[in-house]
């Protein structure tokens, strides 16, 4: 005799459990799907069934256990645990499967305080039941199972205390598109409003958290980057210090510059105190940093910047090490070490460097990256004089050092600071860039702050997005892809607030924008292009080239509405020069592909009506945002077929697109045999791209003697990725030798997102 079972439903009362309803629902969400089973649902979910149950309760089973049979045999899984989950989020955010209209829900999120009251302000309710007829609902239907949870755990508008989630992902994206776009011309906005929803909408540009998170709710701070200099004063300490706070509170991640703070014994008033150095401020950071937990969408993260032939460096290059004590390490942030050619020279040719104090050496902290000949010259000049304090060490040393805990924390990045300056969008002696961001990728002029409220100073923020390289028919697509991201960015400077004057000010004067791609490893699989044999080189060529074209194409056209960005005259943009014309010869050695478009003309009508942004383009690391359209991550391989990824939102499963016709195509992380190809490739990206990439090396212990992957590779990669004009270096990533014949599947650990917005973007 079978006991019937009874469920608790959402509205408290109690009746049977009723399993043709849950036939039903398996059924419908496996509607045109490959090699899914219905009863394997099923059978999977109700042994788990018991008395008492809620029904939410059981409708996340079945989720569950549609989930669990992910694999590279039954892809579509994913798809069909994503439909049961959409099935749910309704049911919990709208009490029933199919949404309310636009307005009304709209109105109801208002009065609740949940979005922006300004929404109401700006559309007529005709112009919102327009906008609802837009809508294509249905388009929630194709996301993959990581994406949901992604969008359930970081993005939809929710009570992270209660658990309530308040909208459906259509919402989300039209509501984006209206805020955006809501100064715009009555005439045209709708139709603006529209093309950008369905550019998201359909995966063919990708958002970044803070505006998939933010945008459309009264906290109005979308950037994803906050760079920030500190200078070599206390008043100067404290300002970067609560300026960090400010910006972690709102979803940001950081970028601090600390080189010029003056080295360990340095004096002070006059030598009537020695200083205390370095460490002791960066932990200052640190605690600011880890202050704010970011609204519960992620972390406070941080990377601070310092150069190679600071003082104290060879500290400094361990603070991650898991050796030593608390008061000689400060392992919560990460760190950039900055590079310059002569540094590279002492270290080919087996020569010295000698490290210095900033404060002892005037004038030599700010040659570093604005003249790279001037600090030569002082450099050589300070090296020979006596009377100045300093330490020699031999540069083979302190190389092996940076690149012996590189590889044992993987967090200790690179930034080539004359490729920064030279290969940049600004004119180094006018607007020279000393620092770049969390994630490697932005690279903005910025000055120190003397008190929060400073005018004086510069913080530098980027806002960014993505295009899917894997979602295009045609690079043709990129203009006009290109004109609605650019709009929409530029749109959103003026939209968002500003918690820092120096930071406003800044970001009128630049306008600076970050657009990279997603899904790059499925457009080489789909082109039948490799990373590790070159095939890949043309491609990207022409793929990058038509990105950064048809980006300065959008903004030019954009000056002509609207005026230049007021900084526009500190750009080389402003005297002709363009990122083709200042890359690495060294390219040209790899990738004989000519230039396709007409650079000439728009070389000229730049000089003639300026830039509206300073910036165009980065390469950010998109590990969630790229979940969210089922895409590759960023520019990298994938680990496997089917990436097993643990977050704070369970274990997703999520394969690669178009598993079964591409899967011989695609090559995997550990398939690269070295880092050469791949290093290609980004030099080849860096030749247009006028900021950075967010580029990572990685190394499988089992391809080198004895298991251990010898210093001279990596010290060997560093100068090649230097060679092809490289501007920084992110993640190293070592194999740990786990078992990876399962399917194809490799266990990533993606803690925390995201978009250069935080501190967990791993591959």
């Amino acid at each position: 005799m079978t006991t019937q079972l009874f469920v608790i439903k959402r509205n408290g009362s109690k009746e049977p459990l009723n399993l043709d309803k849950i036939h039903r629902v398996i059924t419908w969400a496996a509607e045109g799907l490959d090699n899914v089973s219905v009863s394997q649902v099923e059978l999977k979910s109700q042994i788990q069934f018991y008395d008492g149950m809620r029904t939410e309760h059981i409708h996340e089973t079945i989720v569950k256990a549609a989930a669990d049979l992910i694999s590279p045999a039954t892809p579509d899984y994913q798809f069909l645990a994503a439909r049961l989950a959409i099935f749910h989020l309704r049911k919990k955010a709208f009490g029933e499967f199919e949404p309310p209209q636009l307005y009304n829900h709209v109105k109801k999120m208002v009065e609740m305080g949940k979005y922006d009251k300004h929404i109401l302000e700006d559309y007529t309710k005709a112009e919102l039941d327009e906008l609802n007829d837009y809508i294509v609902h249905a388009r929630d239907l194709s996301f993959s199972y990581a994406a949901v949870k992604q969008l359930e755990g970081k993005y939809l508008v929710q009570n992270r205390v209660t658990n309530e989630i308040y909208e459906s992902p259509q919402f989300l994206y039209i509501l984006v598109a209206a805020c955006l776009f809501s100064k715009y011309p009555k005439e045209t906005r709708l139709s603006y409003v529209k093309g950008f929803y369905d550019a998201v909408s359909t995966f063919k540009i990708s958002l970044p958290t803070p505006i998939m998170a933010g945008v459309r709710t009264p906290t109005r701070q979308f950037s994803s980057c906050v760079l920030i200099e500190c200078g070599d004063s206390l008043d100067s300490i404290n300002a970067t210090s609560a300026a960090i706070v400010r910006y972690v509170s709102q979803r940001a991640g950081i970028g601090i510059n600390a080189g010029r703070i003056r080295a360990v014994g340095s004096p002070i008033r006059g030598g009537e105190a020695q200083h205390t150095g370095c460490i002791p401020f960066y932990k200052h950071f640190q605690t600011a940093v880890k202050c704010c937990s970011q609204g519960g969408v992620r972390g406070g993260a941080a990377t601070l910047f310092y150069p190679i032939w600071h003082l104290e460096v060879e500290s400094l290059l361990v603070l991650k090490n898991n050796r030593g004590v608390e008061e000689n390490r400060v392992r919560h942030m990460d760190y950039g070490v900055q590079l310059n050619q002569l540094m590279y020279k002492r270290f080919i040719k087996g020569e010295n460097i000698t490290l210095f104090s900033p404060s002892d050496v005037p004038g030599l902290y700010d040659a570093f990256f604005e003249d790279q000949e001037l600090f030569e010259k002082l450099y050589t000049q300070y090296e020979n004089d006596p009377s100045i304090r300093k330490r020699t060490v031999k540069a083979v040393e302190l190389f092996s050092l940076m690149m012996q805990e590189r590889a044992s924390t993987g967090r200790i990045y690179i930034q080539n600071v004359d490729h920064t300056n030279t290969h940049s969008a600004f004119d180094p002696k006018l607007a020279p860039v000393r620092q770049s961001n969390l994630c490697l990728e932005i690279t903005l002029p910025t000055k120190p702050l003397n008190d929060i409220n400073d005018e004086e100073g510069e913080i530098a923020l980027c806002t960014l997005s993505a295009f899917n390289l894997g979602a295009l028919e045609s690079l043709d697509e990129l203009e006009n892809l290109a004109d609605l991201v650019v709009r929409a960015l530029d749109a959103l400077l003026d939209y968002q607030d500003y918690p820092i004057k120096a930071a406003y000010l800044g970001t009128m004067k630049r306008r600076s924008l970050g657009i990279g791609v997603i899904n790059f490893a499925y457009y080489l699989a789909k082109n039948n292009a490799r990373y590790s044999d070159g095939s890949g080189n043309a491609l990207t060529h022409r793929a990058f080239e038509a990105i950064q074209y048809y980006l300065l194409k959008a903004s030019m056209n954009l000056a002509k509405e609207f005026g230049p960005c007021t900084g526009f005259n500190e750009t080389n943009y402003a005297k002709g020069i363009l990122p083709i014309d200042t890359y690495k010869a060294a390219i040209d050695t790899i990738c004989t592909e000519p230039l396709h478009l007409d650079w000439e003309w728009l070389r000229a009508e730049i000089v003639e009506h300026g830039l509206r942004n300073s910036t165009l383009t980065a390469l950010m690391p998109s590990e969630t945002s790229s979940q969210i359209s089922n895409a590759t991550n960023g520019i990298e391989p994938p680990r496997g077929l089917v990436s097993v990824k643990a977050s704070k939102d369970g274990i997703l499963k999520q394969v690669v697109p178009e598993y079964e016709r591409l899967k011989h195509h695609y090559e995997t992380l550990w398939e690269m045999p070295n880092m050469e190809g791949y290093l290609q490739l980004v030099g080849i990206m860096q030749k247009f791209v006028d900021q950075s990439i967010s580029a990572n090396t990685c190394y499988d212990p089992k391809r080198f003697e004895g298991g251990r992957v010898a210093m001279k590779q990596l010290l060997k990669d560093l100068l090649t990725a230097y060679k092809y004009g490289i501007k920084t270096l992110y993640y190293h990533n070592t194999r740990d030798g786990a078992d990876d014949t399962q399917e194809d599947a490799q266990v990533v650990q993606a803690t925390e997102d995201d978009d250069c917005a935080s501190g967990a973007c791993k591959i």
